[in-house]
């Protein structure tokens, strides 16, 4: 990327490891960085697992030596002393914005320059607080960023929002496609993947499983091959061993470095209840491998063209996604089409074409 600008930029997140949209939030101070802007970044929480570029903030450490009032207090004035010793000209906010006196106190108390609001989810109990009358005054003229066109549309309807516009996640598909050539022997010949949080509220990772079970999947000896951790790990071995498939579904826990094991998996599945924009779908897709995925809210559809580099089904039901998953391995003229167009399909969200929309707002 060419260097534009030297304006001082600070993206406010919550962790920098964890979840898509904290990975998302690391992509962005990259992308920033190398186009020239002084990238600062403040995490809440001391989790930092994730590339980043920029001077880092970790309010986290704080945290973790007093979580008091008092220490919360302390936090918020280290916070915004930061921002003006740095001489900050813009915050981007990738936070959860979920507590309403924290939200109302830097709002109007700790902001003193213009604020971009990044909403990650399209699950409005995840982006904002649980009073509709506070979220239109406090956000109601302010710049709003969503991740997808149908986030978008939900907000401005619900919190007659004046300044909304989309921009997607960016991704850097060279690296992606780089990790993906080391070399991995997980002993499976032919599998399938999912990739991400084993958190079932969210992911409905038991639709996966039923539907994965009343397939033919099994029967063909294609393995589902479980990438990830969360609190519902432990219970979902357990569901996998009442429903009796647990010979063919393999939980192999958090992997750094998921993509070699994605690149040679027939396709990727997804079927969460809802999402913001679901990362899992470009980085399956950039890395050739098709996404068999519900169409749920928000994200998929705005990736996946039907039959053409992946298949969408009808959210929550069980029987239509096994006959995806059975589409996928009977008709080799879908599936191969699918597998063709998976790359191309995604170009547009390239770290390149995302920051050149990220420029135009910054500007």
């Amino acid at each position: 990327m060419n260097k534009t600008s030297t304006k001082k930029v600070c993206i406010i997140v919550y962790a920098l490891g964890g979840g898509g949209a904290e990975r998302s939030s690391a992509t962005l101070s990259q992308i920033l960085y190398d186009l020239g802007y002084d990238v600062h970044i403040v995490t809440v929480l001391d989790i930092v697992d994730y590339p980043y570029k920029g001077q880092l903030l970790n309010l986290g450490k704080l945290k973790a030596n007093d979580d008091s009032f008092l220490g919360r207090i302390k936090r918020l004035f280290v916070f915004k002393n930061y921002l003006k010793e740095k001489d900050i000209e813009i915050v981007i906010d990738s936070r959860p914005r979920v507590q309403a006196y924290r939200e109302f106190i830097i709002t109007k108390f700790v902001y003193k320059i213009p604020v971009i609001y990044v909403l990650h989810n399209f699950n409005y109990k995840k982006a904002f607080t649980p009073y509709k009358r506070l979220n239109k005054f406090l956000y109601k003229n302010k710049k709003m960023v969503t991740v997808s066109k149908a986030a978008e549309n939900q907000y401005k309807k619900a919190y007659a929002l004046n300044d909304v516009e989309t921009i997607y996640n960016g991704f850097d598909f060279e690296s992606i496609c780089k990790s993906a050539d080391q070399k991995v022997n997980n002993g499976l010949a032919t599998y399938i993947t999912y990739f991400g949080r084993l958190d079932d509220e969210h992911k409905n990772l038991k639709l996966l499983f039923d539907a994965y079970k009343l397939s033919k999947i099994a029967d063909r000896n294609i393995k589902l091959l479980v990438l990830g951790s969360g609190p519902d790990e432990a219970s979902l071995i357990e569901y996998v061993n009442e429903i009796g498939v647990r010979d063919f579904i393999v939980f192999h826990g958090f992997e750094k470095n998921p993509y070699p094991l994605v690149k040679n998996s027939l396709f990727t599945v997804l079927t969460s209840r809802y999402e913001g924009f679901p990362m899992v779908i470009p980085e399956a897709l950039a890395l050739g491998v098709p996404v068999v995925s519900v169409d749920c809210k928000s994200g998929p559809n705005e990736v996946i063209v039907n039959e053409q580099n992946g298949l969408l089904v009808e959210n929550h039901n069980v029987e239509a996604f096994a006959k995806a998953m059975n589409r996928m391995i009977e008709d080799k003229d879908l599936y191969l089409r699918c597998k063709a167009n998976a790359k191309s399909s995604v170009e547009h969200l390239s770290k390149e074409n995302i920051g050149k929309q990220w420029k135009a707002i910054l500007q």
